[in-house]
């Protein structure tokens, strides 16, 4: 039964509306203190948040209802969400809450939660606390909300971490690098890190008001970046976004590499050096298929997933492979981390430059086929293969484009729409496909 509250990553809305609302939040907090409660009668809890203006008063909100379950809090104040999982599993917290909306706008927010291990909740966790928020959130108003003070030895202790997952030999010292901070939660972590491992740092979009994170900005809008990095002539460019779990880059020449060729660098160097387990990486079905060609080439094999990170750490998990992510950027090097980390990310690339050289050299064989996504606004998401119009449009693509191409249809998981995705040899097959294909959907389902 789909959920309401919990989407692909989290609770998503406008803050003082629903379900980001005062009393929605603190029986979020009172449900997930609940459940913790029930395998240890003192939890503790750590809460972080990314730059949104709205993010401290939500924190304070969840803090008020966790507090009245007996579980005690620490606020590690602006943090990276990978941040987040990575001190809950390291310094043994039993659950972690994130208060960001990721690569979205200041004005949308979101609370995401991890569990003691450092990953999120099982859908069958999250749909539990979800059945206690809806049953209470009319009931008892909240308690008043707990004023929180940010630990900062908490930035501290994550970026000791980070430092310990340099690869071996690699010397940063010199190398400049442009950092896009996306004015959010990296603009103060990821210029100390790369700056404490000796690297030149020229950093832009650093300075967040409350209001300006991902605002033209970050991964979502590498132009700024790719503009920086040869006026800089810097030896790389990294872009992450508003809560730094995903990082693009930006070689020398200005070309934008994005997750697909972070995972081809990636799995190229630990198979060079014996630890790339089971000759596999996993994708999405977004991952393009110049990158399944790429791998292929080099006797490696792609396993595709439905789009999300947990999706992608979920069959890591259950193969036994340690590398794994989206093209969007989300890169799980699962031997250090069990969630995608943009800082982490960076951190390995920078290292491959250091060792092996330019990106634009350890991407160069790999060629992006055409690839578009639409997003049509839905009025219901009912099963797609339920639709016989939309069903005879896919059979039609598929038999079109044979081997050459891949149309992937799916909702979003965090708004009311549906994408399509058509990738082809040819860019004229992409956009013909693509439109017809959005034509039929916006017919049938169209808000």
């Amino acid at each position: 039964m789909p959920k309401e509250l919990f989407g692909t990553d989290g609770i998503r809305g406008i803050p003082g509306e629903y379900p980001l609302d005062d009393q929605t939040l603190y029986w979020v907090g009172r449900s997930v203190g609940g459940y913790l409660r029930l395998a240890d009668p003192h939890p503790r809890v750590l809460i972080g948040t990314d730059t949104r203006e709205s993010g401290t008063h939500i924190a304070s909100e969840i803090a008020a209802g966790l507090a009245e379950e007996g579980t005690r809090c620490s606020f590690a104040g602006v943090i990276t969400t990978p941040g987040v999982a990575c001190l809950v599993r390291k310094e043994g917290f039993a659950a972690g809450v994130v208060i960001s909306a990721s690569h979205n706008p200041y004005h949308d927010n979101g609370v995401k939660l991890f569990a003691g291990s450092g990953m999120k909740f099982p859908d069958g966790i999250e749909e539990q606390i979800e059945n206690e928020i809806l049953r209470h959130r009319n009931g008892r108003p909240p308690a008043a909300a707990v004023r929180l003070a940010p630990d900062r030895q908490l930035d501290e202790d994550y970026l000791a971490f980070l430092r310990g997952c340099m690869i071996p030999g690699a010397d940063l010292s010199g190398l400049k690098i442009v950092l896009d901070c996306a004015n959010g939660a990296a603009s103060l972590l990821g210029p100390a890190l790369f700056r404490s491992l000796g690297a030149q740092v020229i950093a832009i979009h650093d300075r967040p008001d409350g209001r300006n994170i991902n605002a033209n900005c970050g991964s979502l809008y590498p132009e700024d970046l790719q503009k920086a990095v040869p006026q800089q002539r810097a030896d790389l460019g990294v872009a992450f976004d508003g809560d730094a779990d995903r990082a693009m880059f930006v070689a020398a020449s200005g070309r934008v590499v994005d997750g697909d060729g972070v995972l081809l660098a990636a799995a190229r160097y630990l198979r060079s050096i014996g630890k790339l387990k089971g000759r596999a990486v996993v994708g999405t079905t977004m991952t393009n298929l110049g990158l399944e060609r790429a791998l292929a080439a080099e006797g490696l094999a792609l396993v595709r997933v439905p789009v999300g990170d947990r999706y992608v750490l979920e069959e890591m998990l259950r193969s036994g492979e340690n590398l794994g992510g989206e093209q969007s950027g989300h890169v799980i090097f699962l031997d250090d981390a069990t969630t995608g980390d943009g800082l982490l990310t960076a951190l390995k690339i920078a290292c491959l430059v250091s060792l092996q050289g330019p990106l634009d050299d350890l991407v160069k064989d790999l060629k992006a086929y055409p690839q578009t996504i639409l997003n049509v606004r839905v009025r219901a998401k009912p099963p797609l293969e339920s639709l016989p119009e939309i069903s005879r449009a896919l059979d039609d693509a598929a038999r079109a484009l044979g081997k050459s191409g891949r149309v992937v249809l799916r909702y979003s998981g965090t708004e009311p729409k549906a994408r399509v995705m058509v990738e082809a040899e040819r860019a004229e097959d992409v956009q013909h496909w693509a439109e017809r294909l959005a034509n039929v959907v916006r017919s049938a389902l169209g808000a």
